[in-house]
């Protein structure tokens, strides 16, 4: 599965507590990332600087749902249940 256009769902719903350029302390669940463009898009997908919990993050149907709402509620849902 191939990430959906236009969604970001994983660089908003969960928390993030590694730093990320721009965000040195991480960022909360529900915050979009510093790093989330205008389309959606990471501007370091692919580059070193990208924290490790996000290149860990694949595209599945269970993680994405039906539409970027679903993704957004699963992954906020997610982090709810693995907070410590």
């Amino acid at each position: 599965m191939e990430c959906r256009t236009h969604c970001g769902a994983c660089c908003i719903a969960p928390s993030i507590t590694s730093p990320i350029p721009g965000m040195p302390h991480g960022k909360p669940a529900g915050m979009p990332c510093v790093q989330l463009d205008d389309e959606l898009r990471c501007r370091l997908f692919g580059r070193p600087e990208r924290p490790a919990f996000c290149a860990s993050l694949r595209p599945t149907a269970d993680m994405c749902g039906a539409n970027r709402d679903e993704a957004i509620a699963g992954l906020a849902e997610l982090e709810r249940l693995t907070r410590p």
